[in-house]
């Protein structure tokens, strides 16, 4: 199954992408694949990792400090969850 989380951070896209990647390692995810998606303008991102535990999806802003919130859900809507995203993230 597919995992989708949230997540805050006080730094910017580079940051925001190796904070994330730790914390889904310190959560026992074995990260694979991963590729990193957001505009200049916006603070707000969308990175996606293919891991031994399945497809993750997490979107993160700007926030205080670092957390990240998982879910596990359906492979429908985790398409639609990244979907989304990368529209807005898109300007679509």
């Amino acid at each position: 199954m597919p995992y989708v989380g949230l997540a805050k951070t006080s730094e910017g896209p580079l940051g925001a992408y190796r904070k994330i990647l730790s914390a889904l390692e310190r959560e026992g995810f074995n990260v694979r694949f991963s590729k990193h998606h957001w505009a200049g303008d916006m603070p707000f991102g969308l990175v996606l990792a293919e891991t031994d535990l399945g497809d993750v999806a997490v979107r993160w802003s700007l926030g205080r400090e670092f957390e990240l919130k998982l879910e596990e859900i359906d492979e429908e809507a985790f398409e639609d969850f990244v979907e989304e995203t990368l529209d807005y993230i898109g300007g679509d």
